[in-house]
């Protein structure tokens, strides 16, 4: 069955016209992540379903892996090896960073001028296009079967382009983004145009850092159908955002896990890639800092302290790493209770530690959202025991889900939980947008 999906999100319109939804209580497609494409633990979670949701996904994968494998023969470990640095990513840094906007992501038109400009360097330029060559074992893009290319903004060998292009596409978007976050910014990376071609799939990911309030235009396209940019919102549910040459969509790229999981039908669609990174001072307010920004020896502003990715950050500046016992295991148990670790949990319940069994993240989400999300029936009878709020919101301000809400969104109103959580007189929480 195929179905649309229409969404409003901060005045965004998303669609989805070509792939098979999961229905949620209310008659309306929604799905998390690991169901499109693996993104946190390396396989579909619906993998040994028969009828996943989404057609055979599993399969899809498995033949997206061999593509890269046969590829690179003898050095096709290189794919494994990009595959669990890219999981491993999806999983720490949403979850270690500090995040702009409610949202997350947000679809607006590009400024007029910079659209011209991109479209006259696309139209001047595109017969110089030149093959992208990608690091070896990189799974970001099936290339070895659907080569990239790049018309690059950067390139003064092609008319009209250079620093002086590049500055003025800069400086063209720059003011749209600060207004979205509220923050200085100041540019980080730039590349593009890049065009895929058919049969293109892109890898749901998080962007390396420090790639943090970026904006993707969409320069041109050739294509039979939709090609929907997959996102993955607060609430843990994939939007597929569809975009016109001239659309532009503005993401917070270093949290906002997102990919174009779904095959390119058509010639090719050519985007650019436009990154900043915050100054430390609030927008409205320049002159007055109001975060210190990171020199050589210092971690980044956008780094949440006491994080995985501190950790990580730590170490690989050679810095000493105090493992508290507040802060050690902060991304254990959430990733316990998401996948039904309850050995894990188990172990928190009966340690010094219990008190991290309700512990909210940056977000407002606690092991029992995650828990709920996921369908985990004993996970949330084991933290309900411990203390657990059956009617705790997600959100910053306590506004978004509840536990019922994310459980009926995910599972239906059969599902066992549900008449769990309703014995022990649960409500029903939506976001409040």
């Amino acid at each position: 069955m195929k179905l649309s999906l229409i969404c409003t999100l901060a005045g965004l319109m998303c669609t989805s016209s070509n792939a098979d939804q999961v229905l949620n209580a209310f008659g309306e497609p929604s799905y998390g992540v690991d169901v499109s494409f693996p993104v946190h633990y390396g396989n579909i979670l619906a993998k040994d379903d028969p009828n996943q949701p989404l057609g055979d996904r599993q399969a899809l994968y498995d033949d997206y892996m061999k593509g890269c494998h046969d590829f690179y023969g003898k050095r096709a470990s290189s794919c494994d090896v990009t595959e669990e640095d890219r999981w491993d990513m999806s999983l720490r840094q949403p979850q270690s960073v500090q995040n702009y906007t409610a949202t997350g992501f947000k679809k607006v038109r590009a400024p007029e001028r910079v659209f011209e400009l991109l479209s006259n360097h696309w139209t001047n330029n595109q017969d110089n296009k030149e093959k992208e060559v990608w690091p070896t074992g990189n799974t970001y893009v099936n290339y070895w079967t659907s080569p990239t290319y790049m018309v690059n903004v950067e390139d003064s060998k092609l008319r009209g382009a250079g620093y002086n292009l590049k500055g003025k596409i800069w400086e063209g978007v720059k003011p749209i983004l600060e207004e979205w976050t509220g923050m200085e910014l100041e540019p980080s990376s730039m590349y593009g145009v890049r065009e895929y071609t058919r049969g293109a799939i892109l890898a749901p990911h998080a962007d390396r850092m420090p790639l943090i309030s970026s904006c993707i235009i969409n320069v041109a396209q050739d294509v039979e159908e939709d090609w929907p940019l997959e996102v993955f919102g607060r609430d843990g549910l994939a939007y597929n955002v569809t975009m016109q040459p001239g659309d532009m969509v503005l993401y917070e790229s270093h949290s906002l896990i997102h990919g174009r999981p779904f095959p390119l039908k058509g010639n090719y669609f050519a985007n650019i890639f436009i990154h900043f990174r915050p100054t430390g001072k609030l927008l409205r307010e320049r002159e007055t800092p109001v975060l210190t920004d990171a020199g050589d020896d210092e971690m980044p502003i956008w780094i949440l302290r006491g994080s995985p990715e501190e950790r990580k950050w730590m170490r690989e500046h050679g810095k000493k790493v105090v493992e508290s016992p507040a802060a050690a295991p902060l991304d254990e148990v959430p990733q316990a209770a998401q996948t039904g670790n309850m050995n894990l949990l188990s172990y928190y319940a009966t340690s010094d530690k219990k008190h991290l069994l309700h512990k909210k993240d940056v977000n407002g989400w606690q092991p029992i959202h995650e828990a709920s999300r996921g369908g985990h029936k004993e996970v949330v009878e084991l933290l309900v025991q411990y203390g657990a709020d059956i009617n705790s919101r997600t959100g910053k301000y306590s506004d978004g889900y509840s536990p019922l809400s994310l459980v009926i969104q995910n599972h239906g109103e059969d599902h066992p939980l549900v008449e769990y959580l309703r014995s022990l007189g649960a409500q029903e929480f939506d976001e409040e947008l």
